[in-house]
């Protein structure tokens, strides 16, 4: 399958699979409480914990689930798929509270001078990101620890070895395959990949996660229009530190492009970072994430309108750039890498040094060769290439989508790619 072109021609009128079909019904025999209530008493009674913390996390959630009981177009296995993942976030809040009260000493962990990736979504981020965490002198999330960054003090490695919470994110990574099977060419998700560390704020109930697996307009509009500082320098920066004491490192390596509009809770919370901004044609972006939002929304959405992740992502790609311009003054000038999408896929390497060299880091031979062991096992392409077009799949003129970008285009010289 690696470089087959993989063109998707049922994003208006979904085709399911037997599998996605038979995931439908099933869940539809299960009764899915969206509640508060429940997802704390799940958690609670998996645990055998109950220290909350401060209990605003309740509205938040309480916020998410309300979007999703009034939304009668979900499918009950996306609300089941919902309900499961927050009672996972819940039981990392009870877990990481434990682990914190048995071992205060984390909150005197430091990190410093972590080199941070941001960058609109489907921007390179990922790759740069994994290129960079395979120098091993660095510290990364893989996603199978961010997903559960506590273990479950009575589990132990099994036979082979491996810690079950990897087991747990390679089943889910094999369902989601099995589900989706497109979804690979589009944004891998193996258990070993290196992943956002908006994980951290998901047991706060917060980020702009819920808008990548549920329409939510109305907690975006919550999210915006709250300072997300306290939750970087509390849940993010405390599970960034109970990693660090678990397998400490002198630097770490981190990535989202959450962080785009949340560049004065970052800065703030991590000073001396060097920050590294990808930039890509926003037209391109915005095809690439509406494609992959509306192809995977048809099992947790009775009908598919592809025209809606268009509007909403073009939307919501204004807001991350808007907000990137306007707080640009906040990024350390001397430590600040712009990072050019086609410059990169030109040459990969070429980006990694030049981001070392702001970040103080040295290229050394271990690393150069860490970095082409990764390159060489992840050739691009793997899984197959989605082959997108925003004029067939979605109707639109990239010109007139791109003409609310110029702002950012008279900024940045990106190369423009969907014409």
């Amino acid at each position: 399958m690696a470089g087959e072109k993989i063109r998707i021609e049922d994003l208006t009128n979904p085709v399911l699979t037997q599998v996605q079909q038979a995931g439908i019904d099933y869940a539809d025999t299960l009764d899915i409480e969206l509640s508060v209530a429940r997802v704390q008493a799940e958690a609670e009674q998996a645990t055998g914990l109950n220290c909350w913390g401060p209990d605003d996390w309740k509205e938040r959630l309480g916020i998410w689930f309300d979007e999703m009981n009034a939304d009668d177009n979900r499918t009950n296995l996306g609300r089941m798929i919902l309900y499961n993942d927050c009672v996972r976030y819940a039981k990392t809040r009870l877990r990481t509270n434990d682990l914190l009260m048995r071992h205060p000493e984390i909150h005197d962990v430091k990190i410093e001078r972590p080199i941070i990736v941001m960058g609109l979504p489907r921007s390179g981020t990922t790759h740069l990101v994994n290129l960079i965490a395979s120098d091993e002198r660095l510290r990364s999330m893989p996603l199978w620890e961010g997903q559960e960054p506590v273990p479950d003090p009575a589990e132990k490695p099994g036979a082979d070895g491996v810690d079950p919470r990897w087991h747990r994110c390679n089943a889910i990574w094999d369902q989601m395959r099995t589900s989706s099977p497109l979804i690979a060419a589009m944004h891998p998700m193996e258990p070993d990949h290196i992943h956002e560390e908006l994980e951290f704020l998901l047991p706060d109930f917060t980020s702009y996660n819920l808008e990548w697996i549920a329409r939510a307009p109305k907690w975006r509009d919550y999210y915006l229009a709250h300072d997300q500082t306290p939750h970087y320098q509390g849940a993010l920066l405390t599970g960034l530190k109970i990693l660090q004491w678990t397998k400490p490192r002198e630097r770490w390596i981190l990535k989202c492009p959450q962080h785009l509009e949340q560049i004065g809770p970052l800065m703030s919370t991590f000073p001396d970072a060097t920050v590294v901004v990808t930039h890509r044609d926003p037209v391109s972006v915005i095809q690439s994430a509406s494609t992959m939002m509306a192809y995977s929304s048809r099992t947790s959405y009775r009908t598919t309108d592809p025209a809606w992740y268009l509007e909403y992502w073009h939307d919501r790609v204004q807001k991350l750039l808007q907000a990137s311009v306007r707080d640009r003054h906040l990024l350390p000038a001397d430590r600040t890498v712009d990072v050019l999408f086609h410059e990169f896929m030109a040459n990969d390497v070429a980006t990694v040094e030049k981001i070392y060299e702001v970040a103080g880091l040295p290229m050394t031979d271990e690393a150069r060769t860490q970095i082409a062991t990764y390159i060489a096992a992840h050739p691009r392409g793997k899984d197959g290439q989605v082959v997108y077009d925003v004029r067939k799949d979605f109707g639109a003129d990239p010109a007139e989508l791109r003409k609310a970008f110029d702002f950012y285009l008279e900024k940045f010289p990106v190369r423009i790619e969907v014409k």
